[in-house]
């Protein structure tokens, strides 16, 4: 099972966190190739399900498909010109910590595991 995903939004970045909660942010679009193939192998794996669930992580989703002004806004935050972005907010931490644009498993399991 894929891990639940909501849209991203700055406010729903900082409810999660408020919470407590570890926040895994994909910056994706439906044009992107690699964006396709990290969802399918990574991030639509059980075992992250799995240690998203174990981080009581929230999965937030920014589709970029048709070019959104706020999510080109936080891609340029973040020195990017283009998906994927990866972005891993940690309870505490103001700044997110930035996951490699290919994405393994073991990465994101790893990330997350130190975020909880």
């Amino acid at each position: 099972p894929r891990p639940a995903s909501a849209p991203w939004s700055p406010a729903a970045v900082e409810a999660a966190l408020a919470e407590g909660r570890p926040v895994l942010i994909n910056f994706t679009a439906d044009w992107c190739v690699t964006c396709k193939i990290n969802e399918r192998t990574s991030l639509g794996s059980a075992k992250v399900a799995a240690a998203m669930e174990a981080a009581n992580a929230v999965y937030l989703v920014g589709d970029w498909t048709r070019r959104d002004d706020a999510i080109t806004a936080e891609l340029e935050r973040h020195g990017r010109s283009g998906v994927p972005l990866y972005l891993l907010y940690s309870p505490g931490s103001p700044e997110p910590r930035i996951l490699p644009q290919l994405l393994t498993e073991g990465v994101v399991i790893e990330a997350l595991g130190e975020a909880g």
